[in-house]
């Protein structure tokens, strides 16, 4: 059961992780303000819409990933090694882009720098939870 609960955790933080893109999405288009379901959405519930999306994926990671029984298998060990070498070059590169101040463009929209504060916060933790995991004793 407790596994079944993971993967579903999973994919809620790929639907998270969608809504934020999303959001991002319309408010870079010029879409906002924007009438759904008779709700009125406009560019003032992005900020805090992705602080509350972030916090749920972090939770829903934490949850997913979390776990409690030591690795059975050298195999598993190498995954979250590689997995945490993968988050920490990512969040280096988040760092290295606000140490130098480079622009990103997607299309028309200019990513902005605090995105990247978002990126190193989000990985960093990733790759100490990966190494974590992968190092820890039995």
């Amino acid at each position: 059961m407790h596994n079944m609960l993971r993967e579903i955790a999973k994919v809620g933080i790929g639907l998270f992780i969608a809504d934020i893109f999303c959001g991002l999405w319309l408010y870079g288009a010029g879409l906002l303000p924007m009438t759904l379901l008779g709700v009125t959405w406009t560019s003032s519930y992005i900020g805090p819409g992705i602080v509350f999306d972030l916090a749920v994926i972090l939770l829903l990671a934490h949850y997913a990933w979390n776990t409690r029984v030591p690795l059975r298998s050298p195999s598993e060990k190498g995954l979250l090694l590689i997995a945490g070498g993968i988050f920490l070059v990512i969040a280096l590169a988040h760092l290295t882009r606000l140490a130098f101040g480079v622009s990103i463009l997607l299309g028309d929209f200019a990513v902005p720098l605090w995105v990247s504060w978002v990126g190193v916060l989000i990985t960093a933790y990733l790759s100490y939870a990966s190494f974590h995991f992968a190092l820890r004793r039995r």
